[in-house]
């Protein structure tokens, strides 16, 4: 049995989720006990407690209690076993690679990170994106596993540090489309609606969502988060539907799907914030649209912006829409061409 131990995060452990990087730590200690640990109170970070899912920074202290003997083996080699039909979609999935960044077009329903019952995602599939380099490439920032479009890769320990500061500090930008119920307007506007989380169910908190607060309520609000969107509506359909445009301006949990849901026109296919069992009858609101629209949430990380980590070069990269959505496009007559690259142009 070792005695309680006081680890301090590193730079390559920044943003981790505090499960993984424990087992990083100790391999032999399972979820099970590192979720008790949590429970009790006994595994902390800058002495408070935890979730699971909490994520650890470069320079905060983690508390770990007395581990047994069992737990404190060395991790035994363990090969990676990834299909060839599973190798072959990621490889196809990426749109831009160079010797330090690889950058992908998500599939929709493609989990980023493993999890709850989830054993096929980006982040282990990335074995495959490994190539001529000496690591797998690391995750530096997340998207919904529901959304589709760009993902950011790093190739090595240097080009992760420097995306990961870059996606903390706000230094991209990021633009999303979406099909949305109505029509928004203004046209061109934007959503400081501030977001706190209401629990899930389950030990892993399965079920999260995300409540708007109005912006006076925040600061007495517990737990609630401030949080800005830009939305522009490009084009629309009547009063049925509208294709939207947002920049996240944070980047709080379901921020896109709980704010456009807050002003009252929730992303087309979201059941979560747009109620899955409320049709749009052509008052704007309800997330099936109904007809051959597909039931799939409607949302994509279209364009990103970043300065590259080595060069520090500006690249920009764009995703093509997902099948269900190119689908949707072609029934409402638009095409991607169809939208200004910077539709925020006004607001910078």
């Amino acid at each position: 049995m070792s005695g309680v131990q006081m680890i301090t995060v590193t730079e390559e452990d920044d943003d981790q989720r505090i499960d993984r990087w424990l087992r990083r730590l100790f391999p032999h200690v399972n979820q099970g006990r590192i979720e008790k640990m949590c429970r009790k109170g006994e595994l902390r970070l800058d002495g408070g407690r935890v979730k699971a899912s909490t994520r650890v920074a470069t320079g905060q202290v983690v508390r770990v209690p007395p581990l047994p003997a069992s737990d404190l083996k060395p991790a035994e080699p363990r090969a990676t076993k990834i299909s060839d039909a599973d190798a072959k979609m990621i490889r196809g999935c990426v749109i831009y690679k160079d010797d330090d960044v690889i950058v992908l077009n998500k599939p929709a329903g493609l989990a980023v990170q493993g999890g709850s019952g989830t054993t096929r995602h980006v982040d282990g599939l990335s074995e495959a994106l490994r190539l001529e380099a000496e690591e797998k490439p690391r995750l530096v920032h997340r998207l919904d596993k529901d959304t589709s479009g760009v993902l950011v890769l790093a190739r090595n320990r240097k080009a992760a540090q420097a995306l990961t500061a870059a996606f903390r500090h706000k230094n991209t930008r990021k633009i999303y489309w979406a099909l949305v119920a109505g029509v928004p307007t203004p046209y061109l506007g934007e959503i400081k609606t501030g977001l706190v989380k209401a629990p899930g169910h389950g030990r892993s908190g399965e079920g999260e969502k995300m409540i708007p607060v109005h912006p006076r309520d925040i600061d007495d609000t517990p737990g609630a988060k401030r949080a800005h969107t830009h939305y522009a509506t490009l084009y629309r359909v009547a009063s049925r539907a509208s294709w939207v445009a947002m920049e996240p301006i944070t980047g709080r949990t379901h921020q896109l799907r709980a704010h456009m849901a807050a002003i009252g026109h929730p992303i087309a296919g979201d059941g979560k914030y747009g109620g899955s069992g409320q049709e749009n009858l052509g008052d704007g609101w309800g997330a099936q649209l109904g007809g051959i629209i597909s039931k799939k949430l409607h949302l994509h990380a279209r364009r990103l912006v970043f300065e590259h980590p080595v060069s520090h070069k500006p690249i920009s990269v764009e995703a093509e829409l997902p099948e269900h959505m190119k689908e949707s496009w072609d029934t409402l007559g638009w095409t991607e061409d169809l939208a200004a690259e910077d539709p925020f142009e006004d607001l910078q």
